[in-house]
């Protein structure tokens, strides 16, 4: 008698399992991690802003393979001592599939315990191309070219364009900052066309950086080139301007930020930085930047459209593998091609994804413009 009444339980238990499974009454989990707050938030909230409005599309829509999906928001601030407790909060509440972290640096951190759950990560803007290239983490995509693209293209820019010999290199010692520059140095040295007259790890959160852009001047170098993010190259650029040195200030898509400009107000103007190739043009693209200022009431921010990007490749890829297993998401990923907000994209074997670049933006009145070569 009570071992027919535990049998019964437990299938009648599989069978509102299976019926809830069918209806959709459990979610897919995606987990979205990055800078949500702080210095750095400008770099995070736009790509939570994008994954709230595909997934808000995608269950208006009955959701995927007929389950709602739900959104696990964790914030690291860009920090990797913090993107460990985000990642290992994700996992934990049951996250399927993450989109993140924001900056290379947490990205890195976090990968270990993704790696161990089995979750396909895509990245909207962690570029260190350690992150694809390493072997390491083969469940790792990102929608945005690497750090050596860009930092080829503002060498190229350099050389071709401004045609400047005397090069200083600066970075903020992260992993995404330092990468940068070491490629810019790299790039600069194999050219034999200029010399890297400075070479140097500033410290990030500093008031002064007297004795760096003295150290510009003394070296005699024509332009600058930075690997950071817009708060300390904002301090950098406006103390140069201040001491009236005009030089050529030159960065990446960290700088590539509004929040850059509106912190060194009338120093930003002229400065250089890189950014994903504009997509204006797209018909997916307008329809996001629309649903964005109506749901917001503002202009999408860095990497809106990147995270847009990766938040369509997430729902298109569960949907054909009609799976939230890692592997399987990857294995579709590296197979299909989707069409989104940068263009139709696909990803090579380490998870790079092929169809994106970068452009060269410059502050012109306030905003930042496409530079045309």
């Amino acid at each position: 008698m009570k071992r027919w009444w535990r049998t019964g339980i437990l299938a009648a238990c599989g069978l509102l399992w299976s019926a809830s499974f069918a209806l959709g009454a459990d979610t897919i989990k995606i987990g979205v991690a990055g800078a949500h707050s702080g210095d750095l938030a400008s770099y995070g909230l736009p790509t939570k802003r994008a994954a709230e409005l595909v997934i808000r599309e995608v269950n208006a829509k009955g959701g995927i393979l007929g389950r709602q999906v739900e959104i696990l928001a964790e914030d690291d601030a860009c920090k990797p001592e913090v993107a460990v407790n985000s990642a290992t909060k994700l996992v934990s509440q049951g996250a399927h599939v993450i989109l993140g972290h924001s900056c290379s640096g947490a990205a890195k951190t976090a990968m270990g315990i993704y790696r161990e759950a089995g979750l396909a990560v895509v990245s909207s803007s962690a570029t260190n191309p350690e992150l694809t290239r390493s072997g390491r983490y083969p469940l790792f995509f990102r929608t945005i070219a690497p750090d050596d693209a860009q930092a080829r293209l503002i060498v190229d820019f350099i050389l071709n364009i401004l045609k400047l010999k005397k090069i200083a290199v600066l970075h903020d010692k992260g992993d995404y900052g330092k990468g940068f520059a070491d490629y810019a140095r790299q790039f600069l040295e194999q050219s034999r066309q200029a010399t890297v007259v400075l070479f140097e790890g500033i410290t990030p959160g500093a008031v002064d950086y007297t004795a760096v852009v003295q150290k510009i001047r003394q070296n005699g170098a024509e332009a600058v080139v930075f690997g950071g993010f817009h708060p300390e190259a904002a301090s950098i650029v406006s103390q140069m301007r201040k001491k009236n040195n005009k030089i050529p200030f030159l960065s990446d898509d960290g700088v590539k930020d509004d929040t850059f400009i509106k912190v060194a107000g009338r120093y930003a103007e002229g400065v250089y930085a890189t950014g994903p190739r504009e997509t204006g043009n797209n018909p997916m693209t307008k329809a996001a930047e629309a649903a964005h200022r109506q749901a917001f009431k503002a202009d999408p921010g860095a990497f809106f459209l990147n995270g847009y990007a990766a938040a369509q490749v997430i729902v298109a890829a569960i949907q054909k593998a009609r799976s939230t297993k890692g592997e399987d998401i990857a294995r579709v990923l590296r197979g299909s091609q989707v069409s989104t907000t940068l263009g139709r994209i696909s990803f090579d074997r380490n998870g790079d994804a092929l169809g994106v670049g970068f452009s060269i933006y410059q502050v012109k009145n306030g905003i930042y413009a496409e530079v045309k070569r």
